[in-house]
């Protein structure tokens, strides 16, 4: 895996969204770091985005509660989610409260659009992103994780929704729980894709993720895809 140490690398951004996927011109950027909320801080802050995707789970927690330190616009600044388990509004495993707790005493802070708590048919989301974004639904920055099967969102090895090509959110059933995930079209029409990558149990899909391999998050080509690891997950700790 070739790396490059933080904080050397390239902060230029694209000054154009792409309107669909596109393979990416080059290999992820790959920043291994202990300081990777410090490394994402920086991306974020030269990406200066006014539209951002948020990833869920419990990586980006500690990113979001810091999101206050950045100079930018936040009253201006729409996010929306990659994806969300479809579950009441107090369920703990809402990505929708994980990012209200990590935002909590911000001011200002941007505009949250969180997709419905219960399950429902994707296409309101969907509606929303057209509304909001225009037809070709292209964010600034997504903000996306890595699941130790290389999964991103809740975009699974094998299933039906990584081969969707014309609706921009799926319903997807897993064992744990339904979901409602963005697809590649809309992942992928990003201009920047930073992946967080935390933990040993990630090493492998880490290396599938850098290396192009047969994992969903190497299917996603943004304009630009930033990958920042611990040495945990680069196995390097």
């Amino acid at each position: 895996m070739t790396t490059s140490p933080h904080p050397s690398q390239s902060t230029s951004t694209p000054s154009s969204a792409p309107t669909q996927p596109v393979p990416s011109p080059v290999r992820p950027e790959v920043i291994v770091t202990a300081d990777w909320v410090d490394a994402a801080l920086e991306i974020i802050g030269a990406a200066s985005p006014r539209t951002i995707v948020l990833g869920g789970g419990r990586t980006p927690s500690p990113l979001y509660a810091r999101f206050r330190e950045l100079d930018l616009p936040w009253a201006d600044i729409e996010c929306y989610f990659s994806d969300e388990r479809c579950v009441p509004p107090e369920s703990p495993a809402l990505n929708f409260g994980m990012v209200q707790r990590a935002l909590r005493g911000m001011r200002p802070r941007p505009r949250l659009h969180p997709t419905p708590f219960a399950p429902r048919p994707p296409l309101p989301y969907q509606q929303l992103l057209t509304q909001r974004l225009g037809p070709t639904v292209a964010p600034a920055l997504a903000i996306l994780g890595l699941g130790a099967d290389g999964h991103t969102a809740s975009l699974f090895p094998g299933d039906a929704a990584l081969e969707e090509a014309a609706r921009l959110v799926v319903r997807v059933d897993r064992p744990d729980y339904t979901r409602l995930t963005l697809t590649l079209p809309v992942l992928s029409a990003s201009r920047v894709a930073l992946f967080l990558v935390t933990g040993a149990e990630k090493r492998e899909a880490l290396r599938a993720l850098v290396e192009g391999g047969d994992v969903p998050a190497a299917r996603v080509h943004a304009g630009r895809v930033v990958v920042i690891a611990d040495p945990a997950a680069a196995g390097q700790g």
